[in-house]
């Protein structure tokens, strides 16, 4: 694939290097007799506080508060930006950043810090929707995590409160936002997302956050749209002394044990931290949601001597939870919001079906190396491997017999187990049977009374096979994804003077995944035929009508592999009234893809090794902030990035072949947003605008479609009249978006122990263009059916607009509590792009219906809005001090209303026709209606620690 670079790439690339070649041009200054002195105080009593540990971020000096509360650095203090780090046992760590100049006195007096009650809330919100985070089935990308610990009001009720609306900050993705661990990028190549499971559990030692919101520079990296947060496990920089937490809930798990211990940094030069934890629950909000996890954290660190340090890092929290599906609304109007189709009876306990499975541990070595006290250069070497797999029935068990002719015809063994097949709802008999509406009550009794997978059928009938000596009709396997990725960088931050800092990184990862479909369980069956019984493909034209067992690969097998090197270069300015800065970034990105069955209905492209496909992005952001006085500041970043499709969006079906999505290439995107800062002891806010344009991107969905016929007959595979169906590859190409908003947030101290607080975010998030779509079948490839009229449909990514209202009391006898009440507007259903197309209309002789009518074809077409709705969420605690043991719980009650609300969902693509949807939705419950996902009603989670 060719690349071409426009004369703003060009600019690109200039500019980084000459920021390049004025870092390693110029010299250092070292300090000399300067000091920084300061006190603490407790944020509730304001007395002073004794044996505050102050450290001096990325040194090794240290030094603590005297009976006064107070301190002071006086030898060897080093010169610029530094950060100071502020801890005690029972109180939540602060870091304070400051300026120091040569021969001056930087006098920060009377900083505060609070007890660990205050800070409770990010015990609990991350670490229980890291399921919904991790969820692929909605791919919603909630960036909860990412803002978790975040100092900005706005973010932090972004995290808190509107993440259980799956509220998308400015309408965006996570993989529009970089995770990173020790300065090792966590963010998969697959898709771009961050796998949050991989450190679930480990709240205690992945604190220790430093973060760059939306455009802003970050010391690690270019970053995204939504900026960087960079996760610290130094075991010198933690918190010394021991904490174990209990807490209990009805959310996600309903039990959670944690304990850690940190050695602080001891006289040899060493420190180690190690975190144990462990999750689980049968049951979470949903019906049958088991939820497992153990966690285990390992830190340890030596410093070698005042330039050089080491620190290992390791990670592994395996986990595995119950799926949970979406429905239509016939269903939840019949079974209710906790209804889950996935799971059945089985000897007396619920058998979850649909089990995602995450093993995948994290290894970290880190090198520091302070080349003087004004340049420091941190190299890093991770490595990842391990699984991740999502079970599922398959239903397709076929036998093979001989015909008379000679013919090799295969039987279909199985029906579909699930209990929302179409065929088993009321609504399907109602409408073949309008006359006979007895089978529809029949209907409705039956998945009223059970309506779940029936766990003993599936195994009588593959029972029943084996004796006959047939294959199993049903068998249970798993999508693997078997991960091993190799992460190698170095990043070089350097003060050239006290005007001017510069930060430099470049980054390698080199991946391989293997993806392949394991057999789980035979269900009491003997075997299981490797071919695609529905139209007697063979799977495996090397090994064909293998019989596979448990343990034995099905279906699809194939490596996918990538190669990313990146670079970028950044200079920050720094002065008096004014703040600003320039950042360049380029990347090259490599795929291929290597076929290890090979494919009957693609028998010369799926086999071996296909393609390299090569992407070159390239970045270029900037930035001011200006100082108009103390409280009043703004500041204005724009950027511009054009950056590699991920795997997931670059090929059609990589489980079958090795075909690409037509005329691919770079992504670009355009931002820019505005913010106003005010500052007051009693009054804090932020207002900010923005704006981003994001242009020729790609998705790639697959479904099951009806009413393609003229699609069919135009590839030349029609097999008779009435064949107008087939399971499709629908490529949206060439994607226009546009996110325009504006967001505040801001808290008053309106008494020493009253705070109120709020947030608003309103958005406006649509399509911008017509792409082009493309079908793909195992019977046609790449039929272009022209464009997809999507320009002015709004983006399915939850709530455009959110508002938040509340306060927060804090006794001086140390217990606390909060109110917030929480308005969500304007949500959107995701639109199927098919029936915007000109087949939508069109008959399967190619001419349009005669009997099309556009008035009601505009009303079926118009989107989905769902009502809007309010949340209101509770939480409090306390703590006390015994002994020298903290002690303390806290507790909160998410939607205290038990209101019922949807937070998504989609248009099934299964009618593609004018004629078929228009039959279906006169129906008052459409077949084939959109499916939703509900919120959670009332939930609770109860949180008691220990610190010493």
């Amino acid at each position: 694939m060719k690349i071409f670079l426009e004369g703003k790439h060009v600019a690109v690339l200039k500019g980084v290097g000459i920021m390049l070649i004025i870092f390693f041009s110029t010299g250092s200054i070292f300090s000399q007799q300067t000091l920084i002195k300061g006190s603490v105080k407790d944020a509730m009593s304001y007395q002073p506080l004794e044996g505050v540990v102050i450290t001096i971020e990325e040194t090794k000096q240290q030094t603590q508060t005297d009976a006064h509360g107070e301190f002071v650095f006086s030898i060897n203090v080093p010169l610029g930006e530094q950060v100071l780090n502020i801890s005690k046992v029972g109180y939540v760590s602060k870091r304070y950043p400051v300026i120091v100049y040569e021969h001056q006195i930087v006098d920060i007096t009377d900083m505060t810090l609070e007890l660990e009650s205050s800070s409770s809330q990010d015990l609990f919100t991350i670490t229980l929707s890291d399921d919904e985070l991790d969820d692929d089935t909605q791919g919603l990308g909630n960036i909860s995590g990412l803002l978790q610990s975040s100092p900005d009001i706005f973010q932090r009720t972004v995290a808190f409160e509107f993440s259980a609306s799956f509220f998308k900050l400015r309408g965006l993705d996570s993989d529009q936002g970089s995770v990173m661990i020790n300065g090792i990028e966590m963010n998969k190549i697959y898709n771009g997302r961050p796998q949050w499971s991989n450190w679930g559990g480990l709240n205690d030692v992945m604190r220790n956050q430093e973060f760059s919101i939306g455009l802003a520079p970050s010391n690690y990296n270019f970053g995204g749209l939504l900026g960087t947060i960079n996760m610290n496990t130094r075991a010198s920089q933690m918190r010394s002394g021991k904490r174990v937490t209990y807490s209990s809930s009805n959310r996600s798990y309903t039990n959670r044990l944690m304990a850690t211990y940190t050695s602080g940094l001891l006289k040899d030069g060493w420190g180690y931290t190690l975190s144990l934890g462990r999750r689980w629950g049968n049951e979470g909000y949903q019906d049958a949601t088991l939820y497992s996890s153990n966690s285990i954290f390992i830190s340890v660190e030596k410093i070698i001597n005042d330039k050089h340090s080491f620190n290992f890092t390791g990670i592994y929290s395996p986990n595995k939870r119950g799926k949970v599906a979406p429905n239509t609304q016939e269903i939840y109007d019949l079974k209710g919001i906790k209804y889950n189709e996935y799971w059945g009876w089985q000897a007396g306990k619920k058998r979850n079906s649909r089990i995602k499975e995450v093993n995948e541990p994290i290894i970290i070595l880190s090198h520091y190396w302070d080349i003087n006290n004004k340049t420091k250069l941190n190299t890093n070497i991770g490595y990842q491997f391990g699984k991740l797999g999502n079970s599922r029935l398959a239903y397709g068990g076929a036998n093979s017999n001989v015909s008379s002719d000679g013919t090799i015809i295969f039987e279909n063994g199985g029906r579909n187990p699930s209990p929302t097949y179409y065929q088993k709802l009321p609504s399907y008999f109602e409408r073949n049977f309008p006359n006979d509406l007895e089978f529809a009550y029949g209907a409705q009794q039956a998945f009223l009374n059970y309506g779940q997978i029936n766990w003993e059928q599936l195994y009588d009938t593959n029972l029943i096979s084996a004796t006959q000596g047939r294959n199993a009709a049903y068998m249970l396997y798993e999508d693997r994804v078997d991960d091993t990725q190799l992460t190698v960088n170095t990043i070089l931050n350097s003060e050239l003077n006290e005007h001017l800092l510069v930060q430099a990184s470049i980054n390698y990862k080199s991946l391989k995944s293997k993806n392949y479909a394991e057999v789980l369980d035979l269900l009491g069956g003997s075997g299981f035929l490797n071919v695609d019984s529905f139209d007697g493909v063979q799977f495996d034209l090397k090994n064909p009508n293998t019989i596979v067992g448990v343990g034995d690969t099905y279906g699809y097998n194939y490596n996918m592999f990538a190669n990313v090197i990146s670079g970028y270069a950044q200079a920050q300015f720094k002065y008096d009234k004014w703040d600003f800065f320039i950042s360049g970034g380029i990347t090259s990105t490599k795929y291929q893809r290597e076929g290890l069955f090979q494919h009957e209905a693609f028998e010369g492209n799926s086999f071996g090794k296909g393609e390299i496909l090569s992407f070159m992005g390239l970045g270029v952001k900037a930035g001011s902030t200006y100082k108009i006085m103390g409280k009043h500041i703004v500041g204005i970043n724009a950027g511009y990035i054009a950056k590699a499709p991920s795997i997931r969006n670059s090929y059609s079906n990589s489980r079958v072949n090795h075909n690409i999505v037509p005329n691919i290439s770079e992504e670009k995107i355009m931002s820019l947003d505005a913010s106003y800062i005010f500052r007051s002891p009693i009054v804090k806010a932020k207002l900010t605008g923005f704006y981003t344009k994001l242009e020729n991107a790609n998705e790639i969905s697959f479904f099951f479609a009806d009413g393609i016929g003229n699609v069919i007959a135009d590839s030349g595979t029609q097999q008779s009249g009435s064949d107008d169906n087939e399971f499709v590859q629908e490529i949206l190409q060439g994607i226009n978006k546009n996110y325009l908003g504006v967001e505040l947030g801001f808290e008053a101290q309106v008494t020493p122990t009253i705070k109120l607080k709020g947030a608003t975010a309103l958005g406006q998030y649509s399509y911008t263009n017509n792409p082009d779509l493309y079908l793909s079948s195992d019977r046609f490839e790449n039929i272009y059916l022209g464009t997809s009229k999507l320009k002015g449909y709004k983006l399915a990514v939850g709530p455009h607009r959110a508002y938040s209202i509340g306060f927060e009391y804090r006794d001086p006898d140390y217990w606390w509590f909060g109110a917030t009440a929480n308005f969500f507007d304007e949500t959107y259903v995701d639109i199927n792009p098919l029936t915007r197309t000109n087949n939508f209309f069109t008959d399967v002789d190619g001419l349009p219906f005669i009997d099309y009518d556009e008035d009601l074809a505009k009303k079926m077409l118009k989107q989905e809005t769902f009502n809007d709705y309010m949340l209101v969420n509770l939480v409090g605690g306390k703590s006390w001090r015994v002994k020298g043991y903290y002690i303390g719980f806290f507790a909160s009650v998410n939607n205290v209303l038990d209101e019922v609300y949807k937070t998504g969902g989609f248009e099934q693509g299964r009618h593609a026709n004018y004629r078929q949807l228009r039959d279906d939705q006169a129906l008052n419950k459409p077949v084939f209606g959109s499916k939703y996902w509900y919120g959670r009603g009332a939930t609770y989670f109860l949180n008691l620690y220990v610190n010493f």
